[in-house]
């Protein structure tokens, strides 16, 4: 999708930029962060998957506030108040013609969307608040595993590390060692606002408490949780649903407390739900990629020779290996299956020699890796991947040999011209798979 116009509103004397997707019979104002850039979100690609599933029921209104990403800033060392960013948002909807939308709130933006939900009920139709919270640190009566402070080194951690992906790594640890990603949402806090802003504004959330905000608010709320938060706790989720007048909770699996990272379509299936009354069928990003799986030879055997203490460090750095030679080719992590990984790429000769440099670097760990290739189309849900070709190339993997890249006839004829070379392993029936299928050794 490509990104649509920007245009800009007057919050008093103050430019607004803001865009429009979408044009469902419901207006849905989503904030995923305090911090946003409407322009550059578009080059981050899982939250401009999430923005395109909202919009396919919605009109989807998305805005920078005023000291973020394309609308005007704000004094230099100051901080725009709650009540100017409540201006903002009701100035976009004034400017477009919305009366009443639906407040989606992401984990950075909960006291905002608090705050004008209990403010302008009546421009209110619902509140979602997903990893959202009402204060962040302990109190006599509140959160004991909060922490009681924000310590300095936390706040010049995130100074130092901003524009380096600083808060993906707090909030999806997972999703932030997918280099793509990283690198993406890396941009993305580049563009959206400045290191002394944000180290600001982590002061200001800790330092706020919008707990006698909760029994004010009369709108149709839905607070959702993710079980094994990575960085909120859930009981700020189960605090704000036991003091807003009939909330809904829901908790879901995860531990991403980014309302598009993880098992988005779940949480976009509540939010769908919640709003309209109808829950529409997950919308799967289909893709040609080229799909590795690699695998360690014999390691049942070589774990019970060395015992679980040294196999697990063993494994550990066969990992790290394995993760960096990912990140030199341009690989993503999908899932690790114990003794090996399920990886994909966006070409398939960088697949190839990510796995022959693998098997290269882990032999100096005296292992073997096996490894089996294959491009075809994939879907993505969320974080996972589907579809036949995933199931082709475990297939192709489980017939390589020690220390051997075995490719489908897909990988070799696509790579044509690359200077990889391959010796022919033969016809084969892969379990489970029509038809018989060539199978190419790659030559080390």
């Amino acid at each position: 999708m490509e990104a649509p116009e920007t245009h800009y509103a007057r919050s008093g004397g103050i430019h607004i930029g803001y865009q429009v997707v979408g044009n469902g019979p419901v207006d849905i104002v989503f904030i995923d962060q305090w911090f946003s850039n409407v322009d550059a979100m578009w080059r981050l690609p899982p939250l401009a998957r999430f923005v395109e599933r909202l919009a396919a029921f919605a009109r989807v209104i998305l805005l920078d506030k005023r000291g973020t990403g394309v609308s005007d800033p704000v004094p230099l060392g100051g901080l725009p108040t709650l009540e100017e960013w409540m201006d903002d948002i009701r100035a976009v909807m004034d400017a477009i013609g919305s009366n009443r939308a639906a407040l989606v709130s992401g984990v950075g933006a909960s006291y905002l969307a608090l705050l004008f939900a209990a403010t302008y009920p009546q421009r209110t139709a619902a509140l979602i608040l997903v990893d959202g919270y009402a204060r962040l640190l302990r109190s006599d009566d509140y959160m004991p595993q909060a922490p009681l402070m924000l310590s300095e080194a936390e706040v010049d951690d995130i100074r130092a590390g901003w524009g380096s992906a600083a808060l993906l790594k707090r909030l999806s640890p997972l999703d932030y060692r997918v280099p793509e990603l990283k690198r993406a949402f890396a941009e993305y806090e580049r563009q959206s606002t400045s290191p002394g802003m944000a180290a600001n504004m982590l002061q200001m959330l800790y330092k706020s408490d919008l707990r006698h905000v909760l029994p004010a608010i009369r709108v149709p709320t839905l607070v959702i949780a993710h079980a094994e938060s990575a960085r909120i706790p859930k009981a700020a989720s189960e605090y704000m649903a036991a003091h807003i007048e009939g909330a809904r909770y829901v908790e879901l699996p995860g531990s991403e407390n980014l309302i598009w990272a993880g098992d988005a379509g779940e949480v976009l299936g509540q939010i769908e739900q919640f709003i309209t009354g109808v829950r529409g069928a997950p919308e799967l990003e289909r893709v040609l990629a080229t799909v590795m799986f690699t695998d360690i030879v014999s390691s049942t055997s070589r774990a019970a020779d060395l015992g679980d203490h040294a196999w697990h460090g063993l494994l550990d750095r066969h990992n790290e290996i394995v993760r960096s030679q990912l990140a030199r080719f341009r690989g993503q992590e999908i899932v690790t299956t114990g003794d090996g990984l399920l990886s994909t790429f966006d070409g398939p000769a960088r697949a190839i020699r990510c796995a022959q440099g693998i098997i290269d670097d882990v032999g100096a760990l005296g292992l073997e890796v096996r490894a089996g290739l294959h491009t075809g189309e994939i879907e993505h849900s969320g974080n996972d991947v589907r579809g036949l070709a995933v199931h082709i190339g475990a297939r192709v993997a489980a017939l390589a040999a020690p220390s051997q890249v075995l490719v489908s006839s897909t990988v070799k004829d696509l790579v044509v011209g690359s200077g990889i070379e391959f010796d022919d392993s033969g016809s084969h029936v892969l379990r489970g798979v029509p038809g018989e299928w060539r199978l190419y050794a790659v030559r080390h």
